[in-house]
């Protein structure tokens, strides 16, 4: 019997490369989307707004064996210009939105034989980049977030998360908008490219899928080496 997995935020970027990976595996994949309504006339896509607290999850199937967790925001900026709002704004897009929709989740995750839940936090939070202070607080909580929960709902459900670094994705894109920014940003990295939306997906569907069924609590870093080598 195929597997069901809902990808949050999985109309573009590395959530929309998820989706395509695991329906190559012949998964059941259900997707959400918020902003674009490409997807509106998908009967796989559903239209979800992680900040209103009243979402409708009756689509999800009874039985979840995975959840992928995508929406966050890259919002670079001195220290000092960083404001309570801005930092509440992406605490709530990025934690709080995943905190809620899990809970919600739980029963359906708990009906699977082993579940998993994939979360996203960045390089920024284990490694010190300049202006990142916004960036690295937010996905610093989903890294803790995301070991405190695999330790609570062990054995039967996994949790574990990728730090990226910048990818190639619609949410980078003024961080990317020119062939200067790409090569600056490349050669930043050991490997001296940009990671891809598949760079990534690839790796979820190790942690998704019963390939990882001994891993769990970690925090995967795909970040072309950036955060341990110096070349």
């Amino acid at each position: 019997m195929s597997k069901n997995y809902i990808v949050i935020g999985g109309s573009t970027g590395i959530g929309l490369a998820i989706v395509k990976e695991l329906k190559e595996r012949n998964k059941n994949v259900l997707a959400t989307y918020n902003e674009s309504d490409e997807f509106k006339n998908d009967i796989n896509y559903h239209y979800l707004n992680v900040l209103d607290k009243n979402y409708d999850l009756d689509f999800v199937p009874d039985v979840l064996d995975g959840l992928v967790y995508c929406p966050g925001s890259i919002n670079l900026t001195s220290f000092k210009r960083v404001t309570s709002e801005n930092l509440i704004e992406d605490f709530e897009l990025s934690v709080l939105g995943a905190f809620n929709l899990i809970q919600k989740l739980l029963p359906n995750l708990k009906k699977s034989e082993q579940s998993s839940i994939l979360l996203f936090s960045s390089v920024a939070a284990q490694t010190g980049f300049n202006f990142h202070t916004q960036v690295s607080t937010i996905k610093g909580a989903i890294v803790g977030f995301t070991k405190a929960l695999a330790a609570e709902l062990a054995p039967t459900i996994r949790v574990n998360a990728i730090a990226p670094s910048i990818t190639n994705t619609p949410l980078a894109e003024r961080l990317l908008n020119s062939e200067a920014k790409v090569e600056s940003n490349a050669n930043r990295h050991p490997l001296k490219n940009i990671g891809q939306p598949k760079d990534i997906a690839n790796a979820a569907l190790f942690l998704l899928t019963e390939d990882s069924k001994w891993v769990t609590g970690q925090i995967l870093t795909i970040d072309g080496g950036i955060s341990t080598l110096k070349i």
